[in-house]
């Protein structure tokens, strides 16, 4: 499985979601997922935490559609989808 994981949307992910306090869970295990992922290239944690984070960011952006960028979410969406 080839998947190309953008530091910087991860590292985007977590500020907007403490910037948000969406879900400070997701946010301690997306962290800890993307922690593990540069230590061992496996990129199922930081996947399934991504797919979460998406989840939430487009219900925000319906609510707001400015409270979270477009950019971020199709930038997670690429992650999600590979």
């Amino acid at each position: 499985m080839s998947v190309k994981i953008s530091e910087k949307t991860i590292v985007s992910t977590l500020e907007k979601l403490e910037k948000l306090k969406l879900d400070e869970k997701l946010h301690a295990e997306l962290s800890w997922c993307w922690n593990s992922y540069k230590y061992d290239n496996n990129p199922v944690g930081v996947i399934e935490k991504s797919k979460k984070a998406l989840e939430l960011f487009k219900a925000k952006r319906e609510e707001n559609s400015k409270a979270v960028a477009k950019k971020l979410v199709d930038d997670l969406e690429k992650i999600v989808m590979n």
